[in-house]
């Protein structure tokens, strides 16, 4: 004889199926191992930039010993600068060095040779050729080094004096360049890089040290 199941009953049985699922589940979860939760650190303070930090000008690098190239130094930049022990800086711009740098200069012992090369935006401006020179005999002369090179930005002024001078090296010219571009990036300048192409190095060979 087949008993019907009234829809009551139905609603009744499903009530205790998940009242028996949920005590079920209940039970599962007193019995496990719970995840071990680990606190997240305090968080870090901001480094402050105190009188112990050492902040290098803008482009900064190392072009051989004793030789160092960059952008113009902000006063920021003057304790990194006395940790490399300067003897001299070589500086390409035209306009008067002001006088917070000159301090610095004169505190710590640096001598400042200034060669007043214009920026140039043009792509037709002329390179100065004789104070292109006349810079590289001062950084070639081991006596001013440990020595900076630096215009503006560290980027077509000081590139060709270093480019230049990586002549002198005896680099060849992709070597030149691809430093040149390093710095200059998306500014680089043609008529920079054909400077460097063309300069004469012949008068500079018996100025050349040891390392080149």
């Amino acid at each position: 004889m087949k008993l019907e199941v009234t829809p009551k009953q139905r609603v009744l049985e499903a009530e205790q199926r998940d009242e028996a699922m949920e005590m079920s589940g209940l039970e599962l979860w007193k019995h496990e191992k719970l995840p071990k939760i680990c606190p997240m650190p305090p968080p870090m303070p901001p480094a402050a930039c105190d009188e112990a930090t050492l902040v290098p000008p803008l482009n900064f690098a190392m072009v051989d010993d004793g030789i160092f190239r960059s952008g113009f130094p902000e006063i920021n930049n003057f304790r990194f600068l006395k940790s490399l022990n300067l003897r001299s800086i070589v500086y390409l711009c035209p306009e008067p060095y002001p006088e917070t740098n000159t301090e610095f200069l004169e505190k710590n012992g640096i001598t400042l040779y200034q060669f007043g090369i214009e920026g140039r935006k043009e792509s037709f401006a002329t390179i100065p050729d004789d104070k292109i020179r006349e810079a590289l005999k001062v950084v070639l002369d081991r006596r001013n080094q440990p020595l900076l090179i630096h215009c503006k930005r560290g980027k077509h002024r000081t590139g060709c004096v270093v480019g230049c001078l990586r002549k002198l090296q005896k680099w060849c010219l992709s070597s030149v360049f691809d430093e040149y571009h390093r710095f200059a990036a998306a500014k680089a300048r043609i008529t920079d890089q054909r400077f460097m192409e063309l300069f004469d190095i012949s008068s500079l060979k018996h100025l050349t040290p040891s390392h080149c």
